[in-house]
């Protein structure tokens, strides 16, 4: 592939840091990178580097002649003053643009909802966010250089986004750099990994799945002194390995691996252990929601909606932006009252949020942070392990050296670290997350995964990281037309039903069960649908027994004598066919999946 752009011994530092010591790195025709790492490393940093905007205190980056780059940085740029029709399109006339499909399927995919005359200032950080996005998308770039491009997106939003990018360039051309939290999107766009670390840039072949087996792997023969992390994420690779069929019916790597690696890992949740102690803690009556309507002045915003939420349940809430998610959180929480219905609590119900504003630090933001644990508890009781707050912090991934700091001058990661101790110690039996992924990185969000997965309590998360909601929550609901429903299939389920609903001015709630789906296995009978399940299992079963058999015959060659070369060969040769074969038959149970979706 043809070279782009690289760095060649880049080096930066502050007066107290060195955030890149002599790192080189290159960027070839059709490289889709992820940037991952832990804030404050240096992620934002590598890529405003590459991108021009940051010049090296050493080192340079060099360009392929001609070489069109283009930036989303996390800083807001529009001219307050402009229209959104200009920040997006400039100067074309309206049948101009109209009639370019990429810009067309920009705008539909980003801004429908913005008045296109508007001026940039009226607008919310969010809007802002996306008029910014839109625009960098409709330009004709070779390289696109990404930081947070999922802030401010809904669920659909970041769907298109994926979509676009994997569509954008022809196949093996332009090139793409994304900074994101969101695994579900890195593992969408991505075919290769950098890791930022201790001032070194990492390189990992594939997407964030591929990426976490690496890593393990890597951890697991530096040294012990990883333990801690390694252990996180091969509790992360078992989800990735053993979760919904969309993820491990296309694998990234070598299913024997990967079932090897966590061959000793226990389920991520023992769910009835924690039903059990939910129950213990909260009784039967938790939340219940009995035909609540809400409305501000002429404005409804949910309608009859009837939610009986018990002890224990793991529930995610999905909706568009201003579907009314917030709404039907304030009434769970009791911060609104219902227009219509009635709200109905348990009497031993103690509830807390972690919300988006920080709002438990907000009257501690002079307070150090060594002063604001001290006046918590001593310990708290984690999987069975009585630990400090301290040790708690350290174990989300806040350094000890920042206990001294002030809570006001904490970066946005450490805050969302604070105040999720702070959640976790007041030992709530309800908890709600209103976007918790917005300000950590990746090792953040799979320590909170952690601590969660032993959380006995009930958990009720609003997040547009899809991962997350499918790493942490049972079962899923979605707002449509101001009502609440419960949507089985998760997330791949709720964007087929907005895409419904986008295509039919029928609303969802009023169509049957059977018509809200377009999935092809809702058009099977009875009997077939019968039939495809028992030939997907029938493949489940032929696959782990081919697996195991070529796992066994992986370990046969490893213990082999070197010299017999002879046998090797044929034992080698045995062990592609078998791979083959659990190749084709992957395909099959695909197949089988896709009648049954």
């Amino acid at each position: 592939m043809a070279h782009l752009f690289g760095g060649e011994q880049l080096h930066l530092e502050y007066p107290t840091k060195v955030v890149f010591d002599a790192v080189t790195v290159g960027v070839a025709e059709g490289d889709r990178i992820g940037i991952v790492g832990r804030n404050g490393d240096g992620k934002s940093t590598l890529l405003r580097m590459l991108m021009g905007t940051l010049a090296p205190d050493a080192g340079r980056v060099t360009y392929r002649g001609g070489l069109r780059v283009g930036m989303l940085g996390q800083a807001d740029s529009l001219d307050p003053h402009e229209s959104v029709r200009h920040a997006i399109v400039g100067t074309r006339a309206d049948h101009e643009w109209a009639s370019d499909p990429k810009t067309r399927d920009v705008i539909s995919g980003l801004v429908t909802d913005i008045d296109f005359d508007a001026q940039i200032g009226t607008l919310s950080g969010g809007q802002r966010r996306r008029v910014a996005l839109a625009a960098l998308l409709t330009g004709d770039w070779d390289v696109i250089g990404l930081d947070e491009p999922t802030n401010h997106l809904d669920v659909e939003g970041i769907t298109w986004l994926a979509n676009h990018l994997r569509s954008r360039w022809p196949r093996g051309a332009g090139g793409l750099l994304v900074i994101t939290h969101d695994r579900w999107f890195l593992d969408e766009v991505a075919t290769s990994t950098w890791e930022v670390h201790d001032a070194i840039v990492e390189p990992f072949e594939g997407g964030y799945a591929a990426y976490v087996l690496a890593r393990a792997e890597r951890d697991r023969q530096a040294a012990v002194i990883e333990t801690k992390r390694q252990n996180l994420l091969r509790k992360e690779l078992a989800w990735l390995r053993r979760g919904a069929p969309a993820r491990t019916s296309k694998p990234k790597f070598r299913i024997e691996a990967a079932n090897q690696l966590i061959e000793d890992v226990p389920a991520l949740r023992d769910t009835v252990a924690l039903a059990k102690m939910a129950t213990a803690r909260l009784g039967k009556d938790v939340v219940d929601l009995e035909d609540v309507s809400v409305a501000f002045g002429d404005h409804e915003v949910l309608r009859d909606v009837t939610w009986r939420i018990g002890p224990g349940e793991r529930t995610g809430l999905l909706g568009a932006n201003g579907a009314g998610k917030s709404t039907l959180l304030g009434l769970i929480s009791g911060q609104l009252q219902p227009t219509g219905g009635r709200v109905k609590r348990g009497k031993t119900v103690q509830l807390a949020t972690l919300d988006q504003q920080f709002t438990e630090l907000q009257d501690i933001a002079g307070d150090r942070v060594r002063e604001v644990l001290a006046r918590t508890k001593t310990t708290i009781e984690v999987e069975g392990k009585d630990v400090t707050p301290a040790q708690l912090l350290e174990r989300l991934g806040f350094s000890r050296a920042h206990l001294s700091t002030r809570v006001g001058e904490l970066s946005g990661g450490q805050k969302r670290r604070l105040q999720f101790l702070l959640v976790l110690l007041a030992e709530p039996n309800v908890l709600i997350l209103d976007e918790p992924t917005n300000d950590v990185d990746t090792d953040m969000l799979t320590a909170m995964e952690d601590l969660l997965d032993s959380w006995p309590g009930t958990l009720i998360v609003v997040s547009h990281d899809r991962y997350l909601l499918e790493r942490v929550t049972d079962n899923q609901y979605a707002i449509f037309d101001k009502h609440l429903r419960h949507v089985p299939g998760g997330v791949d389920e709720y964007l087929r039903l907005a895409k419904d609903q986008a295509a039919s001015s029928v609303p969802i709630e009023n169509r049957s069960e059977d018509s809200a789906a377009s999935a092809p296995g809702d058009q099977l009978s009875g009997a077939d649908r019968r039939a495809a399940q028992k030939e997907a299992a029938s493949l489940e079963r032929r696959i782990a027994k081919l697996t195991a058999t070529a796992g066994a015959l992986q370990r046969t060659m490893d213990a082999h004598d070197p010299a017999d070369y002879v046998r090797l060969s044929e034992m080698g040769a045995e062990l592609t066919a078998l791979r083959g074969q659990i190749d084709d038959l992957e395909e099959q149970w695909l197949t089988q999946s896709a009648l049954l979706e």
